[in-house]
């Protein structure tokens, strides 16, 4: 099987997710990088420069054996069910599940703030994020963690706690203005979930390597 995972270079969670589990369990893939311009070349045709398919013109894809398929859950779930990052059981399989769409939901939360090229409107709409929605979200994550467990399903370490890693990384980076960097520090199962992950061997061998 030929895997090639199609995103742009930087570790946001809709791609870590689907590339770690394949790299922690050997699995191998191409990791194809995309520049701004190879971007709008997508955006206007649909498909990459070499033929390559992309659904729906935006990222990221997983093309497998020659077929594109997008949307992060989707990739997500292949490549945890190819890496075993992704549960059998499909009580825990859903647990996983709602976690990869609360991301996209908080996701989609951040991006009108994203777009906007007012500073004064878009500083207004983080300090407003900061404030209301993104803790009534992650106390809803908080919430669905047990205290005798550290992880959000299966007892162990999944494409769910993946995700949620890189995301709380991101909000908590100091890299998006107006969003304060201790804007998760009240959570703290959250954070166990967040520290346990950052502090994974192979989580840290795989951020050494890539981003150097």
């Amino acid at each position: 099987m030929e895997l090639k995972i199609i995103y742009f270079n930087f570790p946001f969670w809709r791609a870590e997710v689907a590339r770690i589990p394949l790299y922690i369990s050997n699995t191998k893939f191409e990791d194809k990088r995309i520049t701004s311009e190879e971007f709008s070349y997508i955006k206007e045709n649909g498909k990459m420069t070499d033929g390559t398919i992309i659904p729906f013109s935006q990222l990221p894809v997983l093309v497998i054996d020659g077929q594109s398929i997008a949307q992060t859950g989707a990739i997500a779930r292949i490549c945890g069910k190819i890496s075993g990052f992704y549960p059998d059981s499909l009580v825990e399989a859903g647990k996983v599940d709602q976690i990869i769409d609360t991301a996209t939901d908080i996701n989609m939360l951040m991006r009108p703030s994203m777009r906007e090229q007012d500073p004064d409107k878009k500083k207004l709409m983080r300090q407003e994020l900061s404030k209301n929605d993104l803790p009534k979200y992650f106390g809803y994550l908080e919430n669905l963690l047990k205290d005798e467990n550290i992880w959000f399903a299966e007892n162990r370490m999944t494409l769910a706690d993946i995700a949620i890693w890189r995301l709380m990384g991101w909000l908590k980076s100091g890299v998006i203005d107006d969003i304060p960097q201790d804007i998760t520090d009240d959570f703290n199962k959250l954070n166990r979930v967040y520290n346990e992950v950052n502090n994974n061997t192979d989580i840290k061998r795989w951020v050494s390597e890539t981003y150097k």
